[in-house]
């Protein structure tokens, strides 16, 4: 049953198709949206609109960004001989948040995964055997600890290895603040085998 309206429906309507928007909160989305002043929701979908037209690709590790190189790839003072392989870009910025990794990134845009069909060929893979034949020392795989995450690791492991450059897969395990009754055993047995001498 239609209770506001076209023009209101359609707004909800188009808002609870994103991604992890339920009906209520695209009901409460549309109703903020209609009390902002006007030059508010201009503001908003100018943003939209524009981002859509110019954000593309970095040419060298393939995050999104409004320019051809990345700032972190287009950043001389880091170390582009370190590749960390993420699966998406907010993977990218989860990274960055902790102001520790200088080296560079590599986006997949994806995981291997025969369930849904994605191969290899399916995620930014050639791009990065490509940027292997520059002066690369060390690829750390940091793909997430899903079935997926792993098969992708352990694909890239494989195809990197003969090439004499360093791989490494970061550390997964037991995480902070964490209760050890409620963790999976699979978790508890990768934090045993990747403990650190203190």
């Amino acid at each position: 049953m239609d209770y506001y309206g076209s023009q209101m429906s359609k707004l909800i309507e188009q808002l609870a198709s994103l991604p992890g928007i339920g009906g209520k909160s695209a009901q409460r989305l549309a109703f903020h949206i209609i009390h902002m002043p006007k030059e508010q929701v201009a503001q908003l979908t100018s943003a939209i609109t524009e981002a859509r037209e110019k954000v593309c690709y970095c040419r060298e590790c393939f995050t999104l960004t409004d320019q051809e190189l990345c700032p972190i790839c287009a950043n001389e003072q880091r170390d582009h001989k370190t590749i960390m392989v993420v699966e998406n870009t907010r993977d990218l910025a989860a990274y960055e948040k902790t102001g520790k990794y200088e080296g560079v990134y590599h986006v997949l845009h994806g995981a291997i995964s025969p369930m849904l069909g994605i191969g290899p060929a399916d995620i930014k893979l050639k791009e990065l055997m490509q940027r292997l034949q520059g002066d690369v020392n060390e690829v750390i795989i940091a793909t997430n600890s899903s079935l997926e995450g792993e098969t992708t690791a352990m694909y890239i492991s494989k195809l990197i290895k003969p090439t004499g450059i360093r791989v490494s897969r970061i550390a997964s395990g037991v995480p902070v603040g964490g209760d050890l009754e409620y963790i999976d055993e699979v978790t508890l047995l990768r934090a045993l085998e990747g403990r650190i001498a203190l």
